[in-house]
């Protein structure tokens, strides 16, 4: 009796061991984003699943994993900028792609962010720009940005990055909500609006081409508004976030004029869990990669090194900084 006793003690002492050395295991190497030895756990936000950073998002956690030893990245479909930052802000994504405006509002604490500054988030990269395309009928005779005064316009959706676009634009040609009837309108409910004639103008945020664009174009013939350069100095020299930006001609079916306006760009942000060294293998992958991005989406053609830090709206990440230092 003594004996079995003896015996049983032993097994359990060893498999005690056994618990608490695999315990030790997963916490040295599996924290998220850790950078260290073990797995690499590396959550990647992006918006939804018939939008631009998903499939950006999917092209980059693919290299991630084939580029960088004991990678485990994966990108989740989400509610794109503002969700990614508060998704950021608590841990529950640790890279995400997002806008540089809306960026810029987080860690400065304003627009959408009043009162809720973030204070966690670096830059990676600058990847493409998201155009500002004030879009209506041929139809409405609405030639410029200052022929909206008085009509109905879809600005965006309430609380977004475009419609906070929609009323800068505005502003600088002197244009308030006062003087329009504004529609807190989505990108494709201001399209439907537009064809449907319950609008006059319909703004959105995206690279272009853009599918809700092609849309109306499709079945009707449209004009693309112009932001003047003056107008675009102004805007730049207030909101530094923003860049010049010419539209092509032919870019939307049976408008075949170059459109001057300005962009945002959609850039990779990461928080404080990605440290230096990862931030540097992060980029690396990336920007020696980016044929695969190019496969995944068309933008992915405007992705360069060159213009990686182009509207850079917050610090960066020192590993990132670093890459784009090196000759």
């Amino acid at each position: 009796m003594k004996f079995q006793f003896r015996t049983l003690k032993k097994i359990l002492t060893a498999g005690l061991a056994v618990v608490f050395s695999a315990a030790l295991l997963t916490g040295c190497g599996g924290d998220q984003a850790a950078g260290g030895g073990g797995k690499t756990f590396l959550n990647i936000g992006t918006g939804g699943t018939a939008g631009t950073y998903y499939p950006i998002g999917g092209a980059i956690a693919e290299i991630l994993n084939n580029k960088i030893e004991g990678m485990n990245a994966s990108a989740q479909s989400t509610g794109a900028t503002v969700a990614n930052i508060n998704m950021l802000k608590d841990g529950s994504v640790d890279m995400a792609i997002v806008q540089n405006d809306i960026t810029y509002y987080a860690v400065n604490g304003t627009e959408m962010f009043t009162d809720k500054k973030v204070d966690n988030l670096k830059g990676i990269a600058s990847l493409y720009p998201e155009t500002c395309q004030f879009v209506t009928l041929d139809s409405t005779g609405i030639k410029t940005i200052a022929d909206l005064k008085g009509k109905k316009v879809a600005v965006g959706a309430a609380g977004s990055g475009a419609e906070a676009n929609a009323r800068q634009i505005l502003e600088a040609y002197g244009i308030t909500y006062d003087d329009i009837d504004e529609q807190y309108l989505s990108f494709g409910e201001g399209a439907s609006a537009l064809k449907d004639g319950n609008v006059d103008a319909a703004f959105l945020t995206a690279g272009f081409p853009t599918a809700a664009v092609q849309d109306i174009s499709s079945q009707n013939k449209i004009r693309l508004l112009p932001v003047d350069s003056a107008k675009a100095d102004e805007l730049i020299a207030k909101y530094p976030f923003y860049t010049k930006t010419t539209i092509p001609a032919g870019t939307y079916q049976g408008f075949d004029e170059d459109v001057a306006t300005i962009s945002v760009m959609a850039m990779l942000v990461v928080n404080d869990k990605v440290n230096d060294k990862l931030g540097y293998d992060i980029t690396k992958a990336i920007f020696s990669n980016l044929d695969r991005i190019q496969a995944a989406h068309a933008v992915g053609k405007m992705i360069s090194k060159e213009n990686a830090e182009k509207g850079m709206s917050l610090d960066m990440n020192a590993g990132a900084k670093k890459f784009f230092d090196e000759k």
